[in-house]
């Protein structure tokens, strides 16, 4: 595909967005362009000020609080970006909207966070996102994100996830080959091996330490009566006088991690008791995956001890550990994408009350997150003096967004010009709107 060609599917990339939203149109498509190319802003009312958004910053506030668009839509119209000329690999994950002192927010709940603590421990009130982005064939600092949900307080991640894995396999093309989907260690090995698709996709999710797994119970030789057994020899990742001979063993050496080395041993679940109440003589489903070690020299540009990951895979057929182990690495690649969604795109900045305003908002930076990502290799360098040259083609996030406002007078855009309708009079002489009630950051199970 050539530049212009590039350039075109931008183009009607940006009119397709424009066709999802059905109320307060223009001011929202204003508002992709302006979280586009603002970068980092001190308030929501600054996005005004930006040049693409034609209005004032009465519009800003009331796209985002009376604006409508098609979900459904929008997901469909960001899932035609999927680039299917490399291995399908996908990762979900979950992200935090901090919400700590939003006490009028209704929704909100507590969430793990990385950095920030409450009462001593790292658990922030807010709303959580799950994210779902393809990964590229190497590591990079970009993703493509396909699809983001709130996580309900009726709901549960596991849950989004595999609504998720449904979407974007609904997006793959017949024939395709079974798609990888990678998590992070929140994520249950025995939910995840019942998700509606899991007959048909590879999952691959990181696991404790201390992890106890069970190889298949072997036949007994007569009859003995009573229940055969479900569970056989322990393998204990914390024991290694548990571990047999490794049934497939991978060995490459890298210019980032040094020496790799990954053992797998086969035919291995987890005992669960989600699917049987205590007491009950019906037979437990066993889930069986490979449990792998993965084990690294050094870690690039760490200069701490390397430590051992274990992963459990599940999927059709046999894992192939180079490609598998890869692939966990590139997982990596999302917190680069929540750290530019957050940092330069402002996902945070809103202090939007309601939950569905913040929907709308996240639906808004994903938009624009993928604006960036098409006009990747069509934007020229823009930079400081002293920021190092990048090659055209290959430019980070960052850069990109730098350079995007360069061609935002060729795009065009599909708005209708600005209509001013004079000064509002504002709230009327005498009334007050009254406390607004309060809802409390719910707990709930995992």
């Amino acid at each position: 595909m050539n530049a212009a060609a590039k350039v075109d599917r931008l183009q009607a990339f940006r009119n397709d967005v424009y066709h999802c939203f059905d109320h307060r149109a223009d001011a929202l498509f204003n508002l992709i362009d302006a979280i586009t190319v603002a970068g980092l802003v001190p308030s929501f009312a600054h996005l005004s000020l930006q040049g693409p958004f034609e209005r004032g910053h009465g519009s800003l506030y009331a796209a985002l609080t009376k604006g409508t668009l098609d979900i459904e839509r929008v997901r469909a119209l960001v899932g035609t970006t999927l680039n299917c000329d490399h291995p399908l690999v996908f990762a979900i994950d979950t992200s935090t909207w901090v919400r700590n002192d939003a006490e009028t927010s209704p929704q909100r709940g507590y969430f793990y966070h990385p950095s920030r603590h409450s009462a001593g421990k790292p658990v922030v009130a807010g709303w959580s996102y799950s994210w779902a982005a393809q990964l590229g064939p190497v590591s990079s600092s970009w993703t493509a994100p396909l699809d983001v949900r709130r996580v309900a307080p009726d709901r549960t991640a596991h849950e989004l996830a595999d609504e998720q894995v449904q979407h974007i396999v609904r997006l793959l093309p017949p024939g395709t080959a079974a798609p990888l989907f990678v998590f992070d260690g929140g994520y249950d090995p025995v939910r995840l091996a019942k998700l509606k698709d899991a007959d048909t996709v590879s999952v691959l999710v990181r696991v404790r330490r201390n992890r106890r797994f069970f190889f298949d119970a072997t036949t007994r030789p007569g009859p003995q009566g009573g229940r055969p057994r479900i569970h056989g020899a322990k393998f204990l990742c914390a024991d290694q006088t548990t571990w047999p001979a490794p049934h497939l063993e991978h060995l490459e050496t890298t210019e980032q991690y040094g020496a790799v080395h990954v053992r797998a041993w086969t035919a291995l679940h987890v005992k669960s008791s989600q699917d049987t109440r205590p007491g009950s003589r019906h037979f437990k489903p066993t889930y069986t995956g490979t449990v792998m070690l993965l084990e690294v020299a050094k870690l690039p540009r760490e200069t701490r001890q390397p430590q051992a990951f274990w992963l459990w895979w599940r999927g059709p057929g046999v894992p192939d550990l180079g490609m598998v182990w890869r692939a966990y690495t590139r997982r990596f690649d999302l917190e680069h994408t929540f750290r530019f969604r957050k940092q330069t795109l402002n996902w945070e900045t809103p202090r939007v009350r309601h939950p569905e305003q913040a929907d709308r908002w996240t639906l808004l930076v994903l938009l624009a997150f993928t604006q960036l990502r098409l006009a990747q290799p069509v934007v020229t360098d823009h930079r400081l003096p002293w920021q190092r040259p990048q090659e055209c083609g290959r430019l980070t996030p960052s850069r990109v967004r730098q350079g995007f406002v360069q061609l935002l007078v060729p795009l065009g855009s599909p708005t209708c010009a600005p209509k001013p309708s004079g000064r509002s009079p504002g709230r009327p002489k005498g009334k007050c709107s009254g406390r607004a009630p309060r809802f409390p950051a719910l707990k709930k199970s995992a």
